[in-house]
């Protein structure tokens, strides 16, 4: 039986926004950086077939390090070469992080919400950092997931796919190589598997090191969230347990507990009809990672050929994407995209041209496979209802089949007051809102939504109904990079998305019942 989910939060119609402590993990031992010979070796790259190409796409042969011949935007210029060079071989020798036959079920998986028939739940860090690394951080976050995951499964009644911007979403593009402070030139940040973050010469210089700690840190933080998703934290009979303490006395840790116990009873009610309750589906959860693909030379040293398939798979996550600032036609990171066979994402802004989308497209996925193509959209509320239409026009007379996913973050950005960068709740809102529309109009799917959000309790995106103020920035403002939902605001953005869902879901209906067309 269906569920109204009711509260303050909605896609519908825009409305105004209203007005202890966690348990720890034990914890190892904080990871030391590893040094790794600096003798230089010449590092042998096998030149292949590209896994997804055609002799449609016009495209030249690929190989792993064809996209050196292509101008390559947003990657670092390290001083030293050799030693570059020797921590990209140690890195190719390590294992692989992910595993091929899971990114194929991903793929898999999101095929489904290409058609309307599952929906992609994607969110975490900005950027991750090496300082705050620890089980408590990727617990909350891990748990905030699985509380959405739980409002939008009961709200879509359809499968959520829950894929992390977790164990690898460390490098950030630049719109300035450089960053200017009273007076004093440095080149910008880029994340923390490049260079550091505090405001010295020392820390801004590149440092090739950091690639093997972001790979301890990426390969730890899946451990962790492996033994969470299948070791029994997932269980849905612990639903109710999965709220954190500052979110818990809130509107929003209410609704979420009001919901948890219907949860419960329904769980009561199969154990009592003698239905089994201790099936995996109900005690583990499929769990996937993402990241932007940016440093290429990385993504190249862990990228394997699939022993069952013959097939070539980036290893460092089981899906990538590629970002507004790197996604040219007949540049590098495209060139190594097409020849990977994860699932891909394409952030796209109110810039793109609807033909260049097309092309690109074609380009990363010339067998027009379903599940390999997610189209992430970027472009604020206002652009949403004026340029997404043509997009979609354009890609449905092309016969492409996509994934569409909202990405209502990024094209939300504003300065605060203070200097700080936050992004307003109700504008990021009224995008999710947009974005459903326009599908409503264009008789597409909305397959999902890609979000920047923490399981700890910042303060750095404005509104909500435990509203965060300009005032309230400075206090808990934590971000490495661009400002994240805390765990209330995404869960209020949840029981938005699951209410949209839900109505969509009973308008289909009615029209089977009628017998009108369903898209």
């Amino acid at each position: 039986m269906a569920v109204a989910l009711s509260g303050s939060a909605n896609l519908t119609a825009p409305k105004p926004s209203i007005g202890g402590t966690s348990t720890r993990l034990p914890l190892s031992s904080p990871i030391p950086t590893l040094h790794v010979t600096k003798k230089p070796n010449r590092t042998i790259i096998a030149s292949v077939s590209a896994s997804s190409s055609s002799p449609s796409t016009g495209q030249t042969h690929w190989s792993l390090d064809s996209w050196k011949s292509k101008r390559a935007h947003q990657l670092p210029e390290y001083p030293d070469a050799d030693e570059l060079e020797s921590v990209l071989r140690t890195i190719g020798s390590f294992p692989p992080i992910v595993f091929a036959g899971e990114a194929r079920k991903l793929e898999d998986k999101l095929a489904n919400a290409a058609v309307g028939k599952a929906f992609l739940l994607q969110g975490g860090d900005c950027a991750e950092s090496f300082k705050e690394f620890n089980g408590t951080n990727i617990r909350d976050t891990f748990r905030v997931l699985l509380q959405m995951g739980i409002v939008l499964t009961f709200g879509a009644q359809m499968p959520v796919i829950t894929v992390g911007r977790m164990a690898g979403q460390f490098a950030k593009p630049r719109s300035d190589p450089f960053e200017i402070k009273d007076g004093v030139k440095l080149p910008s940040y880029r994340g923390d598997n490049i260079n550091g973050d505090a405001f010295d010469e020392k820390s801004r210089v590149p440092d090739p090191q950091r690639l093997i700690r972001a790979y301890l840190q990426s390969v730890g933080t899946l451990n962790l969230l492996r033994a969470f998703a299948t070791g029994g934290y997932a269980a849905m009979q612990r639903v109710s347990q999965w709220n954190l303490d500052f979110v818990r006395h809130s509107e929003q840790g209410d609704r979420y507990m009001e919901l948890a116990q219907r949860v419960d009873e329904a769980l009561g009610f199969m154990a009592a009809a003698g239905l089994t309750i201790d099936d995996p589906l109900t005690n583990t959860i499929d769990f996937w990672t993402s990241h932007e693909c940016l440093h290429l030379p990385y993504e190249q040293a862990l990228t394997r050929e699939d022993s069952t398939t013959g097939l070539y798979y980036d290893c460092s996550a089981h899906m990538l994407w590629v970002g507004e600032r790197t996604r040219q036609l007949d540049g590098a990171h495209v060139e190594f995209l097409r020849g990977i066979s994860n699932p891909l994402g394409i952030k796209v802004s109110d810039k793109m041209d609807p033909k260049d989308l097309v092309k690109l497209s074609e380009i990363l996925n010339p067998r027009n496979k379903p599940g390999r193509l997610t189209i992430i959209t970027r472009m604020g509320a206002d652009n949403m209802r004026v340029k997404l239409p043509h997009l979609i026009r354009a890609v449905r007379q092309a016969g492409l089949i996509v994934t569409w996913v909202s990405d209502p973050m990024h094209g939300n950005t504003i300065k605060a007051p203070c200097g700080l960068k936050t992004r307003p709740f109700d504008a990021i809102r009224s995008e999710l809102r947009a974005f459903f529309d326009v599908h409503e109009q264009e008789g597409s799917y909305p397959g999902g939504v890609h979000l920047e959000m923490t399981g700890q309790n910042v303060t750095e995106c404005i509104g909500g109904s435990k509203t965060v103020t300009f005032d309230d920035l400075n206090s808990r403002y934590h971000t490495h990079c661009d400002p994240r939902l805390n765990a209330s605001q995404s869960l209020e953005l949840a029981f938005a998305i699951s209410e949209r869902l839900r109505k969509r879901r009973l308008k289909s209906a009615m029209e089977l019942l009628s017998g009108n067309r369903v898209y």
